[in-house]
Formats: structure tokens, sequence, C-alpha cells
């Protein structure tokens, strides 16, 4: 009598077994008093499958029964933790072909591709305090100031010939990350594509294992010990995950019984050609089950704080990349089929667990993050591509242009409020070709050192989450390449250095201002005050609670090289002013708090301007942004 029983079969097979992982793939036991390891594995087409382990005592190829609608089951006594092992699965065209399991939760290091098995068990955390006191579902009300990190990437070690990679440890990358992060202020990290993966420039977004991380850091025990680390240093993690599609290698996912099983049979429907990778089937009940048992597997046994779902756009739309495409039954191009998925996910997830799930959307598809009830995808945050987009094409302009594309910046809003956004400047802008963010920007390296300052003080004082990749919070100067270390003596240079130190105050000012990080759908929360001074490169706004100007904060972006001296602003309220952050703090000789002794203050006028019944003077410097408390 096998362990995947009815009722496991019947949840499988409806789509609803978000836990099969604990039954499918490979399980260490004792059965009749004998210790061995239990496989379970779905192959309806199949004409025959066996395990076939390659290590031990126990070597060779071992009969597997079918039990029960398509699943195969077979108990192989004397395997256990660290054994290596692959299916051998016959299909009905009469081949054999060597596959492996969907379900480990462990694979050897590429370019070998064989499953270990890994027992779940063994690792003691220590991050209860944390796992206590986090509310994963007010992420909305909180700071967020997300870290995004390529792990082989993010530092090197090489250790000699044997370690051609130098690869650091996720147990030496936990603790690394954690003090890094702390020091700066970030509140989560996310970690780019660890579900382990054949091909590194691939970044880990054509994943072969969705139960198991890569082995090129260690092992999961390893993996855990990372999470456990950021966990205790008040850091949330975040995981890249990819359920749109996975890659088409011989030993994987794809045709894995001998037919389209986790992908479509549909030709107009079973892949993505600008990826050259098999799409998920998402109308398939089984895929279902295994995908978002993936999910949880990675939030409960890991202790996951969410999961970024990779390639949103490319399961909304039939016609995602394809000039040949099968439209609903409707006659539309939505996919309905991974559109009821997503919403599936998303409701099951957030219901039933900790985590809850960001979207990497690239649509201008709307309700991404609005409750499944009322027609969204229940998503809790989406990636704002347009804020991304529009703010670099304006920063790429001459100065003197800059006046012509004014609205490149003063038409955000008005699309700001229609998600709950996150503000993204990721890996996709600074990698093949793009070069790095000052590459993208004008004038000479001094003006796009001190621009990239301003940029970013844009993006922790525009409504929405934050989001950087790794290396752009100290200016580094040159394209992310995924094989080599970030050029972390750049932050010797004073430079880059006070660009560094630039990030670290506003981190520390966008968590300690409610007005900046209490992020909501509602536009009142953001005031126009200067919305026109094209010719000046100049804008300024209010951020505020919706009632009123409790707690509320101006912000003065000078996007030019130009000194704006007397510089005068409209303020809704009369009193003093005291300016809590500027992109020159940091600067030595330009008035920081501590060359002055506190912060300064401004007292306003009466004076009518920019629509506001008091005015404010300041001195603005070439590309400064300022944010100012109101009384």
């Amino acid at each position: 009598m096998g362990s995947f029983t009815q009722t496991d079969s019947f949840l499988f097979h409806q789509g609803t077994s978000y836990e099969v992982y604990k039954k499918m793939g490979a399980h260490t036991a004792a059965e009749n008093g004998v210790s061995g390891t239990r496989f379970t594995v779905w192959a309806p087409h199949a004409q025959a499958v066996s395990v076939v382990i390659e290590t031990g005592d126990r070597a060779g190829e071992y009969p597997m029964e079918f039990t029960a609608d398509g699943i195969l089951e077979a108990f192989v006594p004397g395997v256990g933790s660290g054994d290596i092992y692959r299916y051998a699965v016959t299909g009905p065209d009469g081949e054999k072909r060597l596959k492996s399991d969907p379900y480990s939760f462990r694979y050897q290091l590429r370019p070998d591709n064989g499953s270990v098995v890994c027992p779940l068990r063994g690792y003691k955390w220590n991050d209860d305090e944390y796992m206590a006191q986090v509310d994963n579902k007010a992420v909305i009300e909180r700071p967020m100031a997300i870290y995004e990190v390529h792990l082989g990437s993010w530092k090197k070690a090489y250790k000699g010939e044997d370690d051609p990679d130098g690869f650091l440890n996720y147990r030496e990358l936990g603790d690394q990350l954690a003090d890094y992060l702390s020091y700066m202020g970030y509140t989560h990290v996310e970690l780019m594509g660890i579900c382990e993966y054949p091909f590194d420039p691939s970044w880990g977004y054509q994943v072969t294992g969705y139960f198991a991380p890569t082995s090129r850091y260690g092992t999961p025990n390893d993996l855990r010990y990372l999470v456990d680390r950021l966990h205790r240093s008040g850091i949330a993690v975040i995981l890249d995950w990819v359920p749109a599609h996975f890659p088409k290698d011989d030993f994987a996912l794809g045709r894995f019984d001998g037919t389209p099983l986790y992908e479509s049979a549909d030709p107009l429907r079973a892949e993505f050609p600008i990826w050259g990778t098999y799409a998920f089937d998402h109308g398939k009940p089984e895929v279902r089950s295994f995908l978002i048992s993936s999910a949880f597997y990675w939030i409960n046994e890991f202790h996951i704080d969410a999961l970024r779902v990779d390639a949103v756009a490319a399961m909304q739309y039939a016609d995602f990349s394809r000039t040949e495409w099968r439209p609903n039954i409707h006659g539309g191009h939505i996919n309905l089929e991974s559109t009821d998925f997503l919403k599936q996910l998303n409701s099951e997830l957030t219901q039933r667990t900790r985590g809850y799930l960001m979207a990497e959307d690239s649509s201008i598809e709307q309700g991404i993050t609005n409750d499944i009830h009322i027609g969204g995808l229940g998503f809790t945050l989406k990636w704002n591509m347009g804020w991304m987009y529009d703010t670099l094409k304006y920063l790429s302009y001459d100065f003197y242009e800059r006046r012509y594309h004014h609205g490149e910046l003063t038409h955000i809003p008005d699309y700001a409020y229609t998600e709950n956004f996150i503000l993204v400047l990721s890996h996709d802008e600074v990698n093949v070709g793009k070069g790095s963010i000052l590459d993208r920007l004008c004038g000479s390296y001094e003006d796009r050192i001190n621009s990239v300052k301003a940029l970013y003080a844009f993006q922790f004082t525009f409504p929405g989450k934050k989001l950087l990749f790794m290396g752009l919070d100290f200016a580094q100067d040159s394209e992310w390449d995924f094989s080599r270390s970030l050029d972390w003596h750049l932050t010797e240079d004073p430079a880059h250095r006070n660009v560094m130190l630039t990030v670290k105050n506003l981190l520390s000012v966008y968590r300690e201002i409610p007005v900046l990080h209490h992020d909501s759908k509602d536009s009142a929360t953001f005031e126009w005050v200067t919305k026109n001074f094209a010719d000046a490169n100049v804008i300024a706004y209010i951020r505020k609670n919706p009632w009123n100007y409790s707690g509320a904060v101006l912000v003065i972006c000078n996007f030019s090289p130009w000194h704006h001296n007397g510089y005068a602003c409209g303020v809704p309220i009369d009193g003093d002013y005291t300016r809590v952050f500027s992109t020159y703090d940091t600067v030595p000789g330009q008035g920081g708090p501590e060359e002055l002794g506190g912060y300064p203050v401004m007292h306003s006028e009466n004076n009518w301007c920019d629509g506001k019944p008091f005015r404010l003077s300041y001195g603005l410097r070439p590309f400064e942004v300022v944010i100012i408390k109101l009384p």
C-alpha cells in the first residue's frame, strides 16, 4: 500500500493539493521496519517508470507501480539522504528517457542534473521573534525598501582552481547581506532566481527545480540559515518565482512522460518563442497543484515572506510574444486559464499562509492588485514599470531639451494610484547592452553622479514602495555582469561613497516619515506644488495623509545643473518649515545637518505663490532634492 492516498489523489487531480510536495518526490521513511526512501511521481501516459539509483549499495533500477490516476510509487530499501536518483520514463512511443524528479528538494550542481534525496527535517529555526511580530498582511502601510540581489554576483570569493565560480555559500551570504542591509537600512531583500536552474545566463529564470534551491550556493539548510539570519536582523525575504514557463532541457519537465504533460498540447500555446521555453498549461489541475504547492513550499518550509511572480503579462495574454496564437473561448486574447490560476494562487496562498505575492507585470491591464471579488487578480503589489520608463527617459534628455519633455514627469501621478505599486530600478535596467544607470543620464561624470542622487531622492519620495538593484546604491558605473562580482572598490571613491551615503540617508528618512511609506490608492496623498516650471527642470509636491497636512512633507526636485537662488515655492500653511533631507547633506562643506548643528529651519511668507496662500524661499542648488517638513 503506497503513501499516496485516495484523498491525496482526489485533491491533486482537482488542482487543490497545496502541500503535495509532502507526498510527491523522494521521502525517507521506514516501512515494515526497513529504512529506505519512497518515490512518488505523476506520469499518466508512460508505459513504465523506474527509479534509477546512481549511488550507494542500492545502485540500480527499480520498477515503480501505478497506484491510481497516473501516479506511480516505489519504496527502495537502503536508499537515504544524499543518494542520487532519476526516473527512467518509457513514453507511449516506447522511448526511454532519464528525467530528474519534478518534486526533488535538491539537485546536483550543474552541469550534472540528478535528483538528490534530501529530507525536509534537520534545521532548527531561530527567527521566532521575527515570525511572531511581522505582519505580512499590512505591507501597504509599512515601509518597504527592497534590495534586489543576484547571489552569484553580489560578491565573489575565489578559492583556487577547484572553485572556478567563486560563489559564496548561502551561510556566508546570509551573514554579509544581513550586515550590509542593516547598515544601509533596507527593510526587504529580493533574491533573484534561486530555484534550481541549469543555465547560468538565464539568471535563474528558466527553472528546472521548483522545490529546490540551487546547489550553486549550498544545501537547502544553508538557504534556511540565510533566511533565518536575515529575519533575525529584521529583514524580510522575497523570492523570485517563475510559474509562467520552463526550459526545454531533456532531463527536466518538458514532455515528462513522453507527452506534453506540464506544458500545453496545443502548439499555439505550448511555447514562448521569445524565450525558447515551454509554457505551463495552467488549465490542468495537476499543474496547478504542482505550482501552488511550490509557492506554499517556499513560504512554509523556508519562511519566505513573499514571492515576486515573474512574467505575469506572459501568463495573462495568449498572444504574448506569439505571431500565431489561440484566442480564448470568447475570441479574446486574455488567457483565461492562466488568469484563473493566478486568482486561485493569490486567494489560497494569502488565506492559508503568512505570505503574499507581488507581480512583475509589464502590461497595462488594470486591477492586478484589486481584490479578486471585484475582478482583480489579488496581488498585493505590482512593479511600476511606467514610473521607471518615464523617469529614465526624461533624465536621458539634455538639460535644455527637458523643457519639451516635462510631461514625462508630470503625468506619472496620473497612473500612480491605479495599483499598489513598487517603484523599481531593477536588474532589467542595467543588463544586456543597456549599460549602467549612469550611462543613461546626461552631462559630465559629476553631473551624472549628482543626477543619480536626485533620481533616488525622487524615487524615495514619490508614491509607491521602493526597489533598488544591487550596485545601484553606490552608482556602479558598468553594466551588470552575472558572472562577476559588483565593483565594491567604488565605495572607496568619494563620489560613489557619497551616493551610497545619500541612499542610506534616504532609507532612514523614508522609514521614519509615515507619509512617505503609508501607501494607498488615494490620490489625495499627493499634491502638486510646482508642476509647470519646465524651463528650470524643477518640480515640487507635497506628500500628506488624505485628510490634512499633519506630518506632511514638501519635496522639491531640481533636475538641472543650475543654481536657483531664492527659489519661491507655494505652501499651504504659515509657520516654520524644517529641511530634513538634502542630496547635499553628505557632501563635506555643503551645509549638512552635522555642520550646521541641526536641520535648517525656514519661515514662510504671507504671499500667494503656486496657488497656495504662503510662500517659502529656498536656494536650490544644482541637482538638489530636498525634503522639508511642514509646520
